[in-house]
């Protein structure tokens, strides 16, 4: 076979900038929920704005998932059994998520939507009453308190095997997965590297996540 149909892997475009902003900012934020959170009391107030500003990134993750680059949409990581069968027999390949991480991914992202959801519509009857908990009866709004304190253990856990994976693919397989989402580029065929995304794209999830974190500062907007 001639070098020009196996080329040689070099480092190419894989996660376009607003995927790693993205990614970052969930991390920065995510960490801030959950020490504001333990903390209680007064950092109860900051637990919410962090709340509120994941609930901004989750719209731009989500919209993004739909119109976004090669690697960042949905539907070309989605773990189907043929790409899970694929991989577990060592016959997968791809620059982007594998469909193990896929999952992983899908799994954070609902959990996530959940945890704002339900922090938006909670009530511990003590420090805490979410800007949407008039929106709903009063019983389920404490129930979705005590859900949210069960997911939040979950979130734990999925932290925990994130990092895990993490230092694997590292330590093990010499798959720097941090600098790749740091960088945004891996080793692979030029041909099958992320191509830009037009400016109009990148508009719509901006201002989607904008208006998202408005309506959950500010449920007046939406008659709660």
């Amino acid at each position: 076979m001639s070098p020009l149909a196996c080329p040689e892997p070099v480092d190419v475009p894989v996660w376009d900038g607003l995927l790693r902003a993205f990614h970052w900012a969930l991390v920065l934020l995510v960490g801030t929920a959950i020490a504001t959170g333990l903390a209680g009391g007064a950092w109860m107030a900051w637990h919410a704005r962090a709340g509120q500003a994941i609930a901004a990134l989750l719209a731009l993750r989500l919209s993004w998932g739909l119109w976004g680059s090669r690697y960042a949409r949905f539907a070309q990581f989605w773990p189907t059994p043929a790409r899970l069968a694929a991989y577990l027999r060592g016959r997968w390949q791809s620059l982007g998520h594998n469909p193990l991480g896929a999952l992983s991914v899908l799994a954070v992202l609902a959990l996530l939507v959940f945890q704002v959801g339900s922090g938006l519509t909670g009530n511990d009857e003590i420090a805490f009453t979410g800007p949407w908990a008039g929106a709903i009866d009063e019983d389920l709004s404490l129930k979705l308190t005590s859900w949210h304190r069960l997911a939040a253990k979950v979130l734990y856990v999925w932290i925990g095997l994130h990092l895990l994976a993490i230092a694997v693919h590292g330590l093990v397989r010499r798959h720097p997965l941090l600098r790749a989402m740091w960088t945004g580029r891996r080793p692979g065929d030029p041909a099958a590297a992320a191509s830009r995304v037009p400016a109009w794209r990148v508009a719509a999830s901006l201002l989607l996540a904008v208006a998202a974190g408005v309506v959950a500062a500010s449920p007046g907007l939406i008659g709660f």
